[in-house]
């Protein structure tokens, strides 16, 4: 596994759950690009990148944990389960997260998402 490329992408992680606005932008390039697999555009640059998820780190009860990673050179592959707060309530989601490192940085990022599964009520 590519040390240096995991290393961004565990620090990214990190500041996710502790909803850390400003150490999880320090993880992502300038130029950054977010995806939905494979190729619709969310977000571009570090401007778009932080409001998206200035609005998530709104969520209670946001948190990824990491199922698996793997990386192959500048490629980094994590699965991981999302627990969100979904308009219909809260539940989680599988997602495969894929990162392109370059420089230390994250330059772009695909995220392909599985359906929600919504917490039983109570």
């Amino acid at each position: 596994m590519n040390q240096n490329s995991s290393k961004v992408v565990e620090r990214q992680l990190d500041a996710y759950n502790a909803r850390d606005i400003d150490a999880f932008m320090a993880c992502w390039a300038e130029d950054a690009q977010v995806f939905a697999f494979p190729d619709t555009l969310l977000a571009e640059g570090a401007q778009s990148i932080r409001e998206r998820h200035i609005a998530r780190f709104q969520e209670p009860n946001l948190h990824g944990k990491l199922i698996s990673r793997m990386a192959v050179g500048t490629m980094v592959v994590d699965q991981e389960v999302v627990t969100r707060t979904f308009p219909e309530g809260s539940g989680t989601v599988e997602v495969i997260a894929i990162y392109e490192v370059e420089d230390g940085l994250i330059r772009k990022a695909w995220f392909k998402m599985g359906a929600p599964v919504l917490d039983k009520a109570a």
